[in-house]
């Protein structure tokens, strides 16, 4: 059982600091952060192992849409590195992304475009360390229009149910 409650720890903390949550004024890191998102999309669209994995913060944690997928760094690597090995990464192209900022830590929210899933979402935390911004958490999710909720999560019930 993986320890899942480091992330939200940590932004509890942050809510608990009284940190703004206004869109970050400070322009140079407004640009350094962003960049550090734009080059983990370009990354993982490249396959570039080394590069994409330079971009997470030690300790890092990747949360997929399947709800197994609780990746802590190490076994994210090892899950990934066989697909980039085969040049096989994954394209999510930025629409939309808001950025806040408490000192050495930032969170954000993102709306990406996949050919095959189409409109999906992004958010996580990043901090800064003295290799720049990196990603501490990153959480991929599927927004699920509120019409089709019920029968979406019906059927996830059944799927996940032991079977008899």
């Amino acid at each position: 059982m993986h320890n899942q409650w480091g992330p939200l720890f940590l932004i509890f903390v942050l809510a608990l600091s009284g940190c703004s949550t206004k869109p970050i004024v400070d322009a140079t890191a407004e640009e350094a952060i962003a960049q550090t998102l734009d080059q983990l999309h370009q990354r993982a669209a490249a396959a570039d192992f080394d590069g994409y994995f330079d971009l997470y913060a030690q300790g890092a944690v990747f949360m997929g849409t399947d709800r197994s997928e609780y990746w802590p760094l190490v076994e994210f690597k090892a899950y990934t590195k066989p697909h980039f090995s085969q040049g096989n990464g994954w394209t999510y192209v930025p629409i939309e992304r808001i950025v806040h900022r408490n000192g050495v830590t930032a969170w954000f929210e993102e709306r990406l475009q996949n050919q095959k899933y189409g409109e999906v979402r992004g958010t996580g935390v990043l901090v800064h360390t003295n290799r720049g911004w990196k990603v501490a958490q990153y959480n991929l999710a599927l927004p699920l229009p509120n019409e089709l909720f019920g029968t979406i999560a019906a059927d996830v019930i059944e799927y996940y149910a032991p079977q008899e």
